[in-house]
């Protein structure tokens, strides 16, 4: 075994994809729990806390074309966790928000994870704590950049990495 196999990049490979996996996961048992499919479930947490947002918007902050956008919205608001209102800004734009009126709390969904990522970092000093957020932060830029990459329409790389 190379030392390219067992040293840092590979270990960073195999917590990322460990991290991914069981994220993944999560939400697809979320959605599961909340009947929507994960991407459902994650699409409503970015209009709740970016919107709201246009669909073309949404588009970009999820990777999705627009047709698939359109019925990602359908689905929200047919389940009535969305809603679609005229921008009042401009009457021909759509905008699409969560519905404060129908909403369900979800709070019970994720108590779990609070608390337990709570006592998580509570085991951490702050500098140990500012390298995790370091990490972190930067993973979710890495993502944020392969999302799309992936995801841009002259991108014909299909590894699975697996």
């Amino acid at each position: 075994m190379s030392d390219a196999d067992t040293g840092p990049a590979a270990a960073g490979a195999d917590l990322g994809w460990r991290l991914s996996t069981a994220v993944v996961l999560f939400h697809e048992a979320v959605g599961q729990r909340l009947g929507l499919r994960a991407l459902d479930h994650r699409a409503l947490g970015l209009i709740e806390r970016e919107g709201p947002l246009t669909a073309g918007a949404l588009a970009e902050l999820t990777g999705l074309t627009p047709g698939a956008v359109t019925g990602l919205v359908d689905r929200l608001c047919r389940l009535d966790y969305v809603r679609r209102t005229p921008d009042p800004a401009d009457r021909r734009r759509i905008l699409i928000s969560v519905d404060p009126e129908t909403r369900s709390d979800f709070t019970d969904t994720f108590a779990g994870l609070a608390r337990a990522m709570g006592d998580l970092v509570a085991r951490y000093d702050d500098t140990e704590l500012a390298v995790i957020t370091d990490y972190v932060t930067n993973t979710i830029d890495i993502l944020h950049a392969e999302t799309r990459r992936l995801s841009s329409p002259g991108d014909s790389s299909t590894g699975t990495g697996e």
